[in-house]
């Protein structure tokens, strides 16, 4: 690429935003004559992480999933709640295999440019001006995968929580796991009084996903989620003998910051650095799906691109739920558990997703009924 190279569209991350997108619009013939860049310094070319989502329908993801689950398991410190998804099922994508296949479908694309660049400023002028250390590119209108500085200096400012977490993909020699079904939350081994679970995803007999994850202020030095994993596996899971064949971790804000804010005429925030993770579960797949759909629509339309991407409630219930995490983080186990145990999983998914209606939330939100959602309702008004 050389010096002064304009485009229609600047995609900054090659990310899962940043990719769904452009995947999006390649799939669509209102971009076929669109020049459109991808700028990321990473080559993507390991499995940095795991995603992981629920639908009721066979998807265009369908041929990436590596795995998938029926039913699931929410193990409390009192008892365990077996859970059957239908008509749901529980799908797991490598990342890996996400990026070669988006990279693979894009590079047929004439219009599609990858460059290999970490950009150092974006400014708005009569276009876009995007610039690396070596190049200035041009752009209507730019997509930006890069968190707000101010998200780092006034987050304070919000009710914010760190999903963070470490994991490790064992195997075993000897059959060992249940791969029929996965456990979404193990609570029975903890890190004092903070919100902290297991997540356990078998992919085989012999290889699953064990990852310590923890809902609180502050992330822990990495053999903190270490030493949590090597007590589970061998005093939970009764696993002696394995070999660790991938390691992920990963941070993710849960937060009420505004980060819809940071969004121009001509430039777009996605993926985290947009609010487009879900506050109160950091869930982001089938998020980001639902919002690169209405980012496309909303173009073909000649609206900007960010129009109704957020539903208001929905903004209010995750307040509500992380000031009670914030406040009194030791009852996560509680609140999930709760969750899990009261609702249907059609009801459970249909909120998560954002897709219920009110009295379905009523029905929610009476399930978890208590004096700290009170608190916190009447906290985040």
């Amino acid at each position: 690429m050389t010096q002064g190279v304009h485009f229609d569209y600047i995609i900054i991350g090659n990310g899962l935003a940043g990719l769904q997108l452009a995947l999006r619009m390649a799939e669509d013939n209102f971009f076929s004559d669109k020049k459109i860049a991808l700028i990321d310094p990473s080559e993507k070319n390991s499995n940095d992480k795991t995603w992981s989502f629920w639908e009721t329908e066979p998807s265009h993801w369908n041929a990436l999933v590596f795995k998938y689950w029926k039913e699931t398991a929410i193990i409390s410190s009192k008892e365990t709640i077996p859970f059957k998804l239908h008509p749901y099922t529980y799908k797991t994508i490598r990342s890996i295999d996400f990026y070669n296949q988006a990279e693979k479908q894009l590079k047929t694309r004439d219009n599609f440019h990858f460059i290999s660049k970490e950009v150092t400023s974006v400014k708005e002028s009569n276009d876009i001006l995007v610039k690396t250390k070596t190049n200035t590119y041009s752009a209507s209108h730019v997509f930006d995968s890069r968190i707000s500085a101010e998200f780092f200096n006034h987050s304070e400012q919000y009710i914010s929580l760190i999903q963070h977490f470490k994991g490790w993909v064992i195997k075993t020699d000897n059959e060992t796991f249940d791969d029929s079904r996965f456990t979404m939350m193990d609570y029975r081994l903890k890190d004092g009084n903070q919100c902290t679970f297991m997540y356990v995803l078998p992919f085989s007999k012999t290889e699953a996903l064990i990852e310590f994850t923890y809902f609180t202020d502050t992330v822990v030095n990495e053999g903190t989620y270490d030493r949590y994993m090597k007590a589970y596996i061998k005093d939970y899971l009764k696993i002696d003998a394995y070999e660790i064949v991938e390691t992920e971790k990963g941070e993710i804000p849960m937060t009420t910051f505004p980060f819809y804010k940071f969004n121009t005429s001509k430039i777009t925030k996605i993926g985290t650095a947009g609010g487009w993770v879900k506050g109160s579960t950091g869930y982001s797949f089938k998020n980001t799906e639902r919002k690169t759909a209405k980012v496309i629509q909303n173009l073909k339309l000649n609206q900007l691109p960010s129009k109704g991407l957020f539903k208001k409630r929905f903004r209010f219930y995750d307040r509500v739920f992380l000031k009670v995490l914030k406040d009194e983080n030791h009852k996560g186990e509680w609140i999930f558990s709760r969750f899990y145990k009261k609702n249907t999983p059609t009801m459970i998914f249909r909120f998560l997703d954002e897709e219920s209606n009110f009295t379905e939330e009523l029905k929610v939100m009476h399930s978890l009924f208590s004096w700290s959602f009170i608190k916190a309702f009447f906290k985040t008004l």
